[in-house]
This record gives C-alpha cells, sequence and structure tokens, in this order.
C-alpha cells in the first residue's frame, strides 16, 4: 500500500488526537501545525512508525511573521520518507519574547548546524542543543537579522550611487 497524504494525516490523528491541526496541501505537500512544545515527540513519532518512516530532515528553518501576536516566529521542519519518496512540512509557532524551542539535533545530525543558522539569523533558542552559538555573524552583534523588525531602505536617499547597486 502506498503512503499518502490522508494516511499520515489519520496516523497523526490517531496518535496525537487535537493536539496536531490546520492541515493543508500546498502544492501536494501535506503541511500541519502542533504546539511547540510537541515538536520532539511529533517528529519522533514521524521517524520511529514503521508506516512513516521519515527519517530524513530536508530543511529546518524558520519565519518571521510580526503581526501574528504570540505566533511571531515560525519554525518549519520538512522531513523526507525516502522509501516511499514523500514529504511533510510540520510547523511550530512561538512568541518572539519566549522564542524557546527544543532542539532536534539529537534526531537528526542535520539540524545541528541548521539550528545554529536559525538561532543566528532569527533567535531561535534551540533548548538542549549542544553548541548554539553563532555561526555565520559575528559574536558582538546584538540583533538578528532576518526578523522583520527593520524599516526597508529610504528609497529617496542620494547619498548613494545606484550604479554600484545594479540599479541604474
Amino acid at each position: 500500500m502506498a503512503l499518502t497524504n490522508e494516511i499520515i494525516q489519520q496516523k497523526l490523528t490517531e496518535k496525537f488526537g487535537d493536539q496536531v491541526g490546520n492541515f493543508q496541501e500546498p502544492f501536494g505537500m501535506l503541511t500541519f501545525e502542533a504546539p511547540k512544545e510537541h515538536n520532539l515527540k511529533v517528529l519522533q513519532f514521524l521517524y520511529d512508525d514503521e508506516t512513516l518512516q521519515f527519517t530524513f530532515l530536508t530543511d529546518l528553518c524558520a519565519v518571521h511573521y510580526p503581526d501574528d501576536k504570540g505566533r511571531e516566529l515560525a519554525m518549519v521542519y520538512t522531513v523526507h520518507n525516502l522509501k516511499a519518496n514523500i514529504r511533510v512540512r510540520f510547523k511550530v509557532f512561538t512568541d518572539i519574547q519566549t522564542p524557546d524551542i527544543f532542539t532536534t539535533s539529537k534526531l537528526f545530525e542535520a539540524a545541528n548546524w541548521m539550528e545554529r543558522e536559525t538561532y543566528d539569523f532569527y533567535g531561535v533558542n534551540f533548548v538542549g542543543h549542544p553548541n548554539l552559538k553563532r555561526i555565520m555573524n559575528v559574536d558582538e552583534m546584538d540583533y538578528f537579522p532576518l526578523r522583520k523588525e527593520f524599516p526597508l531602505e529610504d528609497q529617496t536617499r542620494i547619498d548613494k550611487d545606484d550604479e554600484m547597486f545594479g540599479r541604474g
């Protein structure tokens, strides 16, 4: 029997009940949410279940939604079942004041650097991470550059040469 989005959703709902929800299928990829306290439980279930076998972490990233109070930061995990060649996207949300999410680096070795990069650019604190420090930016940086907290560039500025930026 082929693994389908319906089977995956059914197994998740049977295991976690109303703790998982907001199931969607953009471009055919099953996408769902769970509370941030359950990120490890859900990912471990997706990994261990003999029918599901999502054993490969394709991607882990954050998204900043500044207007969504209490859910400003989203952690997005994309996991892959290599045998059935199917992926699912799993999201957890956290508020920007306490961006603490359990690390998945013990489950997926590839998560180690991806979590460091996400910390570096978004400020997500991965609880239990073995070496959570900046990976690309300088240690002295006191902000997280990919958060949408800064105004866009003033287009009326005349103190720069647009030729240097490919706009002239």
